[in-house]
């Protein structure tokens, strides 16, 4: 970044001024209030960026996310409570009780803005992205209640006759009940005679909230047979386990890792009635260049193992017998995972194949009629003679060159023909690998990635390390809520349009959104533009319907409304906007540019995009300052940071010791999160252990290598790893509590888990581990790191408020770099 020599810049946070009753569209008379970053006393700070900086630059003259974080958790007392149209949510790092009154919690639906534009140039002018990241199957909290179901029988859901919006609280009931009005269109549709109710004085039906339909944000329908699939009810679904059995796998001791883990897993596929059993059936596949499929009908006496070694035209070798009911089957089901590590023991099989592994898979799910599930568990690059084979393309001269883009490009369009097959089937993948070297990530997550599923990736796969953290994924990925063959479809009011989408899905119109499976974890980001006016009175709705088979077999539509406000002046809009929906938006638009555009020029469209919107606020919102101030909005002075860290991402701006798979894997794992799990990973979190108190957390500390004491233990969770970081000079109290040793020394820096320690400082430390674990969609393997040893080097990566290796910028320089960019555009 360049340095800024001619300037002092001064850094002010504003509230954007209050909108005057009168005030029109002419410059707003009130004065803003002006606010310092760190102190609510102080007017401003200065910050003299001529090089050399004075010492005490950058520790606490800059905007602290770590205080924004705190601050935001001591103002959210109350439950939030969604009946306020336009209101912003508490934000994702702060611990909150959504209360539904007629929008859907946050934790379904996050949006970018809760005050939209009211015309298309208001929003061309700001640069505000217009986005909601939706979360449609997201697990609530114990302390929550969990979407209704609704069933209304043979006649099914209540629709809107022209834009076929399902019944919300957005609805108005006119001419007695007898009719109603659609929110979304404005069209007038007959209330069905079975739905007819009154109305109250108030214009009310007086059954309103005894439907969860009319009072609530969330809620779900049983569907009818017409919106199931050639109208007829589906199948239950099927779990298909397809386990690489080549010579790298056998000796890492995954084979026999994943079939023993099996045999106690299947007693937990998911299911909605704790109390029943899950009807989820299951099949086995094994693999090397040839498929290997097993009958475990519950007659014989030993599974049966059928070899199809023609690969270039798979098809299922039976069909009785592979697809079984697990209690039924389980004596043959275990004597076949106790037979397969030592079928394969002595294998010299080097060579895989992978496409007609999930032909398998798909042709299997066809032959049953029914959506469900791959579990792949896949170790190296398909080199052999099959369909989807592939060659090695890593070359990391192309980095940083124009042709760098073809790296994340799939390598051949075969599976991106087998992702739509898969998706029309409702056939699922979830891709399990287990690398030595390269395997083409961007390629092979083809399939999982339009279907909606998800990749696990342990490089260099170690039984004695690596287990925990594959067993714990593996078990989660199982059990958790799944729906299958699923459609998402948002509709909006007259005036904005969905007209963009990202996530781990398929499309085969500008509209639908297909799932082959949708689960608890995938988030979809949703872009919206205007084709109209909107209006400040009636303001805009979004209504998100999913329609999905459940793990039980029943078709359901579950329903998610968001009313936001609309503004006719800048102001409003950047009172109310959502920084952490920003960067997900982003960091989700920029990934995926990479596809089609040198890194160098995505990294550019950020910057600049960054600096027209605090520009816009500064040429239109702001008081008057001096050149040399650079002004940030109140909800958006953590903009620049956060931003910084999607610029310094390995997808963006890689180190030497990155490999494409990895940019690939990041790239695609990103594309799915949903809000909280997208900051943390931008911005990780950074705690002192110096003293623990039980009940509560140690307050976090910025992301900075100078906030670190060498006579300190610091964990730092990014929500794929955890660090412990030990100080040289650690004092011996911790090391006795932590570790139980008494120097520096005797740490053991291979250490996966801490010991058991019969203290409440250790205990309080393991507690605080489980708990951050236990928040997030992936088990993060604990890494011990002593100060100066060379995993040291991972750890700085992520202290990302730091000038990073690679060339990343400082929080500090970025400030710089930004205002400049910012004040060109004004100049």
């Amino acid at each position: 970044m360049t340095d800024e020599s001619d300037f002092d810049l001064k850094i002010s946070i504003e509230e954007p001024p209050a909108r005057s009753p009168n005030s029109g569209r002419k410059k707003l008379p009130v004065k803003p209030s002006v606010r310092t970053l760190e102190s609510t006393a102080a007017l401003s700070l200065f910050l003299c960026l001529s090089p050399p900086p004075p010492p005490s630059l950058g520790r606490d003259t800059h905007t602290s996310a770590i205080q924004v974080i705190e601050d935001d958790r001591a103002k959210c007392t109350e439950p939030f409570n969604t009946g306020v149209r336009g209101q912003v949510p508490p934000l994702v790092t702060t611990n909150f009780q959504a209360k539904d009154q007629g929008n859907a919690s946050p934790r379904f639906v996050r949006c970018t803005a809760y005050n939209v534009p009211c015309t298309a140039d208001m929003a061309k002018q700001s640069q505000v992205p217009l986005a909601a990241v939706i979360k449609p199957l997201a697990t609530l909290p114990p302390d929550e209640t969990p979407p209704y179901l609704v069933d209304h029988g043979e006649a099914g859901p209540v629709r809107c006759n022209r834009c076929k919006a399902y019944m919300c609280p957005y609805m108005q009931f006119i001419e007695g009940g007898r009719r109603f009005q659609c929110g979304f269109c404005s069209c007038v549709t007959e209330v069905p005679p079975h739905y007819f109710q009154h109305l109250d004085h108030t214009g009310k039906r007086v059954d309103c909230y005894d439907r969860p339909e009319l009072s609530l944000g969330s809620y779900e329908f049983v569907a009818t047979v017409d919106y199931c699939k050639n109208n007829k009810i589906p199948q239950p679904p099927a779990f298909i386990f397809l386990i690489d059995v080549s010579y790298n796998a056998v000796k890492s001791g995954m084979v026999n890792i994943v079939c023993q883990e099996l045999k106690t897993l299947l007693d937990y596929l998911p299911r909605e009635n704790p109390e029943m059993d899950s009807v989820v059936r299951v099949g086995f596949v094994t693999y090397n260049k040839v498929l290997h499929f097993y009958n475990v009908k519950a007659s014989l006496a030993q599974p049966q193992m059928l070899v199809v070694s023609d690969v270039s035209d798979m098809f299922v070798p039976l069909l009785d017998g592979f697809l079984v009911n697990v209690n039924e089957s389980r004596l043959v089901i275990e004597s076949l995972l106790d037979q397969i590590p030592e079928m394969f023991a002595d294998t010299r099989e080097t060579e895989t194949v992978f496409g007609p592994v999930i032909q398998a898979g798909l042709e299997a799910l066809k032959a049953a009629d029914c959506s469900g599930k791959l579990f792949v568990f896949h170790t190296s690059l398909p080199i052999a003679e099959a369909p989807g084979k592939l060659k090695n393309r890593e070359d990391k001269k192309l980095v940083g060159t124009d042709k760098e883009k073809s790296l994340f490009q799939p390598q051949v369009g075969f599976y991106n023909t087998l992702a739509k097959e898969c998706v029309a089937q409702g056939c699922c993948v979830d891709l399990f690998l287990f690398p030595n070297q390269y395997v083409d990530v961007a390629t092979l997550g083809v399939v999982p990635v339009s279907t909606g599923g998800s990749i696990y990736k342990y490089t260099y796969f170690q039984a004695q390390s690596d287990t925990e953290r594959f067993l714990n994924d593996l078990r989660r990925d199982i059990q958790k809520l799944v729906g299958f063959d699923a459609v998402m479809r948002v509709r909006t009011s007259t005036g904005i349009r969905a007209t963009d989408f990202f996530g781990s899905f398929f499309m085969s119109n500008t509209t639908d959104v297909e799932l082959a499976g949708l689960d608890c974890d995938k988030a979809i980001t949703v872009e919206f533009k205007h084709d109209d006016k909107l209006s400040e009175e009636t303001g805009a709705l979004m209504q998100c319907a999913v329609l999905y088979t459940s793990c039980s077999g029943q078709r359901r539509l579950r329903v998610h409304n968001m009313a936001v406000n609309c503004c006719s002046q800048l102001a409003d809009l950047y009172r109310n906007c959502e920084t952490d929906t920003i960067i997900n938006f982003f960091s989700k638009y920029a990934f995926r540019g990479l596809l089609n555009n040198p890194t160098k020029a995505v990294r550019d469209t950020l910057i600049n995009q960054c600096a027209q919107i605090l520009a816009c606020y500064r040429k239109n919102c702001a008081s008057p300052s001096s050149a040399g101030q650079l002004i940030l909005p109140e909800c958006m002075k953590l903009l620049p940071v956060y931003l910084n860290c999607v610029l310094k991402s390995d997808v963006l701006m890689p180190g030497a010791d990155v490999s494409l798979d990895d940019r690939a894997y990041l790239r695609q794992l990103i594309s799915g999160m949903d809000v909280t799990e997208s900051h943390i990973f931008f911005y990780p979190r950074l705690l002192p252990l110096t003293k623990l108190e039980s009940g509560s957390l140690p307050m976090a500390v910025r992301d900075s290598e100078e906030r670190l004491s060498k006579g300190g233990v610091y964990l730092l969770e990014t929500g794929l790893h955890l660090f412990l970081w030990v100080g040289a000079s650690v004092q011996q109290e911790l090391l006795l509590n932590i570790f139980g040793t008494q120097s520096f020394s005797q740490i053991d820096p291979s250490l996966t888990s801490l010991p058991v320690l019969d203290n409440p400082f250790s205990q309080r430390l393991r507690d605080i581990i489980e708990s951050f674990r236990a928040q997030r969609s992936r088990y993060m393997k604990l890494m011990v790191v002593k100060q100066e040893d060379k995993a040291e080097l991972i750890f700085r990566h992520f202290l990302v408020e730091d000038k990073s290796v690679s060339g990343g910028a400082s929080y500090v320089d970025f400030l710089c770099h930004m205002h400049k960019e910012i004040r060109q555009l004004l100049s």
